[in-house]
């Protein structure tokens, strides 16, 4: 039998590690602020994702049902400035990106969430927050017309940041722009611009024009799993100015507190640099993709606890396909039985304390590098059957070992066929180059594709 108390959980909100007691025994409502659909993901966005599908697969293998909300964010700026660039309607864009985002994810093992919200679905819970809002005294419509959030008229703002009003004084402009009665306040409601396309409007009562940022998390938040729900998580770069604004707008709005543990996975870097793509260090995941399977990229982040900040690198994932192949070489070795997890078997139980002491996936993947010695040291099936299941706990060591091994970084299943995918809407557009490339690639790491009339197969290389 678990013992749901013994997870603890770094909360941001009180800077402390906290024993984990969600609303509603058993159950975890648990929201992440999702993608911004107007590129491609990159490594960072995985990094992100990554990281809080391993704190929904062990909440889920500690027992609890896990209700996972992460959004997507398909109206802003920048999906308007491509799709005009583009020229194409904006629908069409973010239909576009979101199933890349989904074939990228598939290829990594990140798992979907319980529900997938799109901002573009919620605007109506978001224009009624804005009006509860307003009938407060929180927000007012400025002289351009976009409705504003008051940031002094709510007590206690700045307290997931740590940030007092003064210090945020202290750097504010001097100017009030955009008709904003103080430099701090930020906006919940857009007006619309002439230039706008049709399809970036909304109608609301205050008037035509589209939501912010921030009320957006908020609004689809709530709708989804009520007005205060266990776990929030995102990014660092997240934690100032939007999780505050989320803060602030729902908890105004609703009077109660939004969510009780607030988790952030920390900052990438590429080569201990920033990544940019002016530093000419900027990567997709499907660039990473084409070098590395998504195990070994899987694998590689998981060595890294989520808190802290991760560095990407060739070399890095190098060693990462040389650690996961040991590990694999062991499952290869000896057949993994066909078993349950026991929990108070002893290599069992060290890798539930780490992952109980706020997801230490290091700790974890240490145990099963142990773990796997002593498979290889005593030949034992058992043992065996155990270093997969609890590689199974972080999305690890599913695939055959056989096939890995023969080529020392075999692709999953789901990056076979998103390569597949991408290489049949290349032909679809006729863009055989990009066709052939994609076959090329494949046939690089030991896949070759067959085509048939009623489909594209793969068998392993000759």
């Amino acid at each position: 039998m678990l013992d749901f108390r013994s997870l603890r959980i770094y909360n941001t909100l009180s800077r402390a590690l906290e024993v984990f007691t969600p609303i509603e025994p058993g159950h975890v409502r648990m929201y992440v602020c999702g993608m911004t659909i107007y590129d491609l993901c990159h490594v960072g966005h995985a990094r992100m994702m990554m990281a809080f599908d391993v704190v929904q697969r062990w909440l889920a293998a500690s027992g609890y049902r896990v209700t996972y909300v992460r959004n997507i964010t398909d109206i802003e700026d920048k999906i308007i400035k491509r799709a005009v660039e583009r020229g194409i309607s904006i629908r069409a864009l973010t239909d576009e990106m979101i199933a890349a985002m989904h074939q990228d994810l598939a290829a990594l093992g990140i798992a979907p969430p319980t529900v997938e919200p799109r901002a573009t679905d919620y605007v109506r819970q978001m224009t009624d927050l804005i009006g509860m809002l307003q009938g407060k005294g929180l927000a007012y419509q400025a002289s351009n017309g976009d409705m504003n959030f008051s940031v002094r008229k709510f007590p206690g703002y700045g307290k997931l940041s740590g940030k007092s009003l003064d210090q945020l004084r202290a750097g504010e402009r001097v100017a009030v722009i955009d008709g904003k009665e103080d430099p701090l306040d930020f906006v919940l409601w857009k007006a619309a611009k002439p230039d706008e396309p049709v399809d970036a409007r909304y109608d609301s009562p205050f008037g035509s024009g589209r939501p912010g940022w921030h009320i957006e998390c908020s609004a689809m938040s709530c709708a989804v799993l009520g007005k205060t729900f266990d776990l929030h998580g995102g990014g660092a770069d997240l934690q100032f100015p939007h999780h505050e604004n989320e803060i602030a707008q729902s908890e105004g709005a609703n009077g109660q507190p939004l969510a009780n543990y607030w988790v952030h996975n920390g900052f990438l870097q590429v080569d201990n640099e920033k990544m940019s793509k002016s530093l000419g260090n900027f990567f997709t995941i499907r660039d990473v993709l084409k070098s590395f399977d998504g195990e070994t990229v899987r694998f590689f982040m998981l060595r890294v606890h989520y808190r802290r900040p991760f560095n990407y690198s060739d070399a890095g994932l190098e060693d990462a396909r040389t650690g996961l192949k040991r590990l694999y070489t062991a499952l290869h070795a000896v057949a993994p039985r066909e078993m349950t997890l026991d929990w108070s078997e002893p290599f069992a139980a060290r890798f539930k304390a780490a992952m109980d002491n706020d997801f230490s996936t290091p700790e974890a993947v240490a145990t099963l590098f142990d773990l796997a010695s002593e498979v290889n040291r005593t030949q034992s099936g058992e043992l065996s059957g155990l270093l997969k299941c609890l590689g199974g706990c972080l999305g690890l060591l599913q695939g055959d070992p056989q096939r890995y091994l023969q080529t020392g970084a075999e692709l999953d299943e789901a990056a076979i066929q998103s390569r597949i995918a991408l290489r049949a809407a290349a032909k679809a557009a006729k863009n055989f180059a990009e066709a052939d490339r994609i076959r090329q690639e494949l046939l690089a790491q030991g896949i070759a594709l067959k085509d048939s009339p009623v489909g594209t197969t793969w068998e392993a290389a000759q």
